[in-house]
Order: structure tokens, then sequence, then C-alpha cells
């Protein structure tokens, strides 16, 4: 069973959304997704200073068995990618919400994160993916 904390919003496209509070926000991949895709091998993430619209393509996250698109649950501005990431690809399988968060956007809308899934509705998605594997 996937880990899913309360506290973050998530995409139906596994990425989990941390509202930092400061007009900011914290993107990754959710434990279900590092699960489904094996070890992860390699990250390729946006320079920072780059626009997001959401649902955009913002990068891929490579692993023994597939390679990954991700994408962008919210629009705004890069303003940090996670360095850990270039040397460590494989912390994503290690620490999915902690120390291998993906990239920290300014958001355009702040009030897009109401639109995305809360922890339960997040928790039924997983459930019907797994059901239907």
């Amino acid at each position: 069973m996937s880990q899913i904390p309360a506290n973050l919003r998530y995409s139906d496209s596994h990425e989990w959304i941390q509202d930092n509070g400061d007009g900011t926000a914290t993107i990754g991949i959710t434990d279900h997704a590092q699960q489904a895709l094996g070890d992860v091998v390699f990250v390729e993430l946006p320079e920072v200073g780059a626009e997001l619209a959401t649902g955009e393509e913002f990068g891929v996250v490579e692993s023994v068995k597939a390679a990954s698109d991700l994408y962008a649950p919210l629009g705004g501005e890069v303003v940090e990618v996670n360095a850990l990431l270039e040397e460590s690809p494989e912390s994503v399988n290690e620490s999915p919400y902690d120390d291998a968060w993906l990239i920290k956007v300014r958001l355009t809308e702040p009030d897009e994160l109401e639109s995305l899934l809360d922890a339960d509705a997040y928790g039924e998605l997983v459930a019907g993916e797994e059901e239907s594997d």
C-alpha cells in the first residue's frame, strides 16, 4: 500500500503538491508513482526561471523499466530545482515526499491548489488503478 500524506494535494498524473504558504508550492512524485516506475536512474527537470502551464510536461523520470513524463499540476515559474536528484536520482525511490522533491514553483494562480485531489480522493484513484492491474 502506498503512503499518501494527508497534508499534501495530488494530481491524477501522480504528482504531489505542498502549499508552502508563501505563494510557492513544492512538487514531487508520489510513493505510488515511484513504486510503479521501479528503480529510478535519471531525472530531467526544467531550468530555474522556466514558466509552466497547468498540465504541461516539465520533465522526465527514467527507471530501469520505463521513462515517465512529469506534468505540472499547477502553473507558475520554477524558482528552484532539487539538485540532489542530479547526483542521486535513486532518492526518488527512497524518499519521494522528503528529500526527493522535484521543483518549487511560484504559483500563477494559487487558488488552483483547491482543484487538486486531497489525500482521500487520491487514495481512491490509486486503489482503482491497483484493482485494474
